[in-house]
Order: structure tokens, then C-alpha cells, then sequence
């Protein structure tokens, strides 16, 4: 059993300000002295990247697609472990989830997977008697779903506010915060979403610090660390990374720094629960991959933003298509698959893949239900596994000679590259539902 108080921030609808709030809570109450887990529902790879600023630990996602709705409890279990409190940011709407899936991968289904109260973050610009209505219909429509309170968010005036507390004051729900328009507190957005921390930093720090601010000046604190305190018991066992290391404790390098920012904090404990040295390196500032690199991890993030950048740095994008030429196992997505392209842009990269990406207007977003074509370092022929797209890029072709998944939604269609030692791919998988791959792979970098 496990008892670390935790709360759950959703929204009626994207846009409310969910980021905004859950990263100031994370902030105010990191800043009173508690250590703070902070959590987030889906595949978001940015938001964490805030709450890890705003509490000093690793900014954990929950994605009941990819990891199974039985993970979810231990996966929050593992990252909370020793903590005062849990911060949940949700995703979305409180209700939406996974297309054609009912409740699957919603915020509303991790939250009673946790146990946890709900606060919910209503945008009430606009809107005054209203809001009553909208705060009654989402309490009531899953009594499974316990909404503990509310905070209103971009409130106008005082006599704004007055009418709202009005209107809410025979709903049920108690009004835990009420936050001003505060353009101090705004992050950027391109794309896909938020620009993340790594590339604003200094700006990043300003703005989690206003967020805190807001929340502490508008927020009863109190009030909603003791919601979180009402949270029962949940029976539930941390999720352990263990695996049988391999021997030789092989050097996996794995690419970060501003062009690659997206990754599971749960794949570099996976990677050295199997026997791996995990060593970080950015390929927009080293020129020479880590000493003794025996495999490559390349996540995904934003190479078109630095596409200029990556092709200047001719000498890492060499010793990267040289490690791949002597079948060394590399794993790529989404921007691995780019930087291993021939091209991004009419820019030239790592040339590994006999491919030419470019960006595109159209945003492809979604689950995959995959299954490996291939037989790859990441995983055998037939191995299944659930992913998530997310780009506004085009590669052409979009599949090698060995694809590397057959993907059953939308359409039916073979994805991604495998040749040598190499797996890359637009798709974005999480290994703690398959641990097995990353043993796999450091297992093939040992040979």
C-alpha cells in the first residue's frame, strides 16, 4: 500500500490553463518545503520537462495506452516513492481520451486508477452564472470521478469573481483559487505545443517562479494540500526497473540538449537496470560520440529548429553514420528518424537512412497500435507494442526495404526503418510496458 497525498489537475477542455497551474502548485509547495512528485496524463513529453523544473525531480508521464491501465498505479507509486505530495497535471479535457477507446488513456480514468481528488481548472473568461452549470455537469457525469474543488482561472475583475463564487456557491464544489489574467506567467507555444525548458532556460525559470507566485497570491494552499491529504490508501507496488544485467556493462549513448528533449525518465533506469553505462551527449555541441559507445539512443524533439545547427557539426554526424555502418544497435524516434535521414530541409544529416524529411503543415497526432515487422535490436518480429505519433514532418519514403512496424490505426499501413543494428521510426514508445526491449537492446549492444 501507498499513501503519498496527491491531487489531480484537469480541465473542462485543452487551453484552460492546466500547465499553468499544476507547474505553479508543484513550485509553491516545492518552495514551502515538500518534496514534490510531479506526474503527466499521456504521451506530453514538454510539460514534464516545467514540472521537473518546478520541483527538482523527474517529470513522470502516465499513459494508460502505452503502459496498460495496470501500470499506472505502480509507475506513480515508483516516481512519488518518499514524497510529501503528488501533483497529477491531466490531459486534455478530464474526459477525453483515446479515440474510439471510451474512457482509455483519459484523465478521468487516472484519476480513479489513483484514487485521487480532482481539481478542476476552469478558463471563466466570458462566462459568469454559467460556470455553475459546467462545474455541475463534469462532477456529476462519472460518480467515480471525485472533483474536490475548483480554481478559476483568467478571472477579469473582483466584481467578475463575486459573480462567480455566487454562482458556484450552491454547486457543492468548493472554489479553491482564483487567478487573474498574468502575462508574466504565459510560455511560449510553436508547432507542437510549449517550447521546452531546454531551450528557454533562463526564460523557463522566470516563468515557473511567476506561475508559483500566482498560485500562492490566488490559491488557498491549505486547503488543497488538505484535499490531497483525503486521498485513501492505494494498493499499489512501486514499478521496479529490474532486469538480469547483461556483462561488459556496454556504453549506450543517448542523445539530449535543446534539439532532443523528449524522453521517459523510465528509459535510462531501464537501460541501466540492464547492464548499460547510459551517457548523455548533444549533438549540437559534441563533435565525437562518448568514449566507448556501444549503442545509440536518439529520441525525439525538434531537429527543424536546429536543422543548420545539426548539419554544421559534419564530424558527429560522421562517427554517428559510422557507428551504424558496423551494426551497432541504434534506436531512433521521431527526431532520431530525422537526424538519421539523408536530409532535413535540404539540410544534410547523419545519411544513415536512404531518406529525405521536410516540415509539413500537416500535424499527424495519435496512438498506434504496433506490431515490429523486423526483426531489430529493439524488439523480435511480431513483438507488439503501443505507441504514439506526434510530428509535423514528412519523410519520403516513410518505410524501408524492413519496415520497422506494421501499424493497425488509422489505416493500415508498414512505418519506419530496420537495417543493420538499426530501429528508427516516427513512433514513440514507452519501455516500462516492455521492459524487455531495453534488455534486448543492451543485450545486442554487449555482443
Amino acid at each position: 500500500m501507498t499513501s503519498p497525498p496527491r491531487l489531480v489537475i484537469a480541465a473542462p477542455s485543452s487551453g484552460a490553463g492546466k500547465t499553468t497551474v499544476a507547474t505553479g502548485l508543484m513550485a509553491a509547495f516545492a518552495g514551502r518545503g515538500l518534496a514534490v512528485s510531479p506526474h503527466k496524463v499521456g504521451p506530453d513529453y514538454i510539460d514534464p520537462g516545467y514540472h521537473a523544473l518546478a520541483t527538482g525531480r523527474p517529470g513522470r508521464n502516465l499513459d494508460a495506452y502505452m503502459c496498460g491501465t495496470g501500470l499506472i498505479a505502480p509507475l506513480f507509486a515508483h516516481g512519488s516513492r518518499g514524497c510529501d505530495l503528488a501533483v497529477v497535471e491531466g490531459v486534455m479535457g478530464l474526459y477525453d481520451g483515446a479515440a474510439d477507446q471510451g474512457e482509455l488513456a483519459s484523465t478521468a480514468q487516472v484519476a480513479k486508477l489513483l484514487k485521487a481528488p480532482v481539481v478542476l481548472v476552469v478558463d471563466a473568461s466570458s462566462q459568469s452564472r454559467s460556470v455553475a452549470a459546467l462545474v455541475h455537469g463534469f462532477a456529476s457525469w462519472d460518480p467515480g470521478v471525485r472533483i474536490g474543488g475548483v480554481i478559476l482561472n483568467k478571472v477579469a475583475t473582483d466584481r467578475h469573481e463575486h459573480l462567480l463564487r455566487e454562482a458556484l456557491g450552491e454547486s457543492g464544489v468548493p472554489v479553491l483559487g482564483v487567478l487573474r489574467r498574468a502575462p508574466a506567467v504565459a510560455t511560449p507555444s510553436r508547432h507542437l505545443g510549449l517550447v521546452p525548458v531546454a531551450e528557454r532556460q533562463a526564460q523557463a525559470v522566470e516563468a515557473v517562479a511567476a506561475q508559483a507566485e500566482q498560485v500562492r497570491a490566488g490559491c488557498d494552499m491549505d486547503a488543497l494540500l488538505a484535499l490531497a491529504r483525503s486521498a485513501p490508501p492505494l494498493p499499489a507496488q512501486p514499478w521496479s526497473p529490474e532486469l538480469e544485467p547483461v556483462a561488459g556493462r556496454p556504453v549506450v549513448a543517448v542523445a539530449g540538449g535543446a534539439a532532443f528533449t523528449f524522453s521517459y525518465a523510465e528509459h535510462a533506469e531501464l537501460l541501466t537496470a540492464a547492464g548499460a553505462q547510459v551517457v548523455p551527449f548533444d549533438p549540437l555541441r559534441d563533435e565525437e560520440l562518448p568514449d566507448g559507445t556501444r549503442g545509440l539512443v536518439i529520441g525525439g524533439g525538434f531537429p527543424e529548429m536546429y536543422g543548420s545547427e545539426l548539419s554544421a557539426n559534419a564530424r558527429l554526424r560522421k562517427a554517428v553514420a559510422e557507428l551504424a555502418a558496423s551494426g551497432a544497435p541504434v534506436a531512433a524516434e521521431c527526431a532520431g528518424l530525422l537526424y538519421l535521414a539523408r536530409s532535413l530541409d535540404g539540410q544534410p544529416m547523419c545519411g544513415v537512412l536512404d531518406a529525405d524529411a521536410r516540415m509539413s503543415q500537416r500535424l499527424t497526432l495519435g496512438y498506434r497500435d504496433a506490431v515490429a515487422v523486423s526483426d531489430s535490436p529493439l524488439a523480435a518480429a511480431g513483438t507488439r507494442m503501443r505507441g504514439h505519433e506526434f510530428h509535423r514532418t514528412v519523410l519520403e519514403p516513410g518505410a524501408g526495404p524492413s519496415p520497422a512496424w506494421g501499424l493497425r490505426q488509422p489505416g493500415t499501413r508498414v512505418e519506419g526503418f530496420v537495417q543493420g543494428g538499426v530501429h528508427a521510426s516516427y513512433v514513440h514508445t514507452h519501455w516500462a510496458a516492455v521492459p524487455q526491449a531495453a534488455r534486448r537492446f543492451t543485450e545486442f549492444c554487449a555482443r
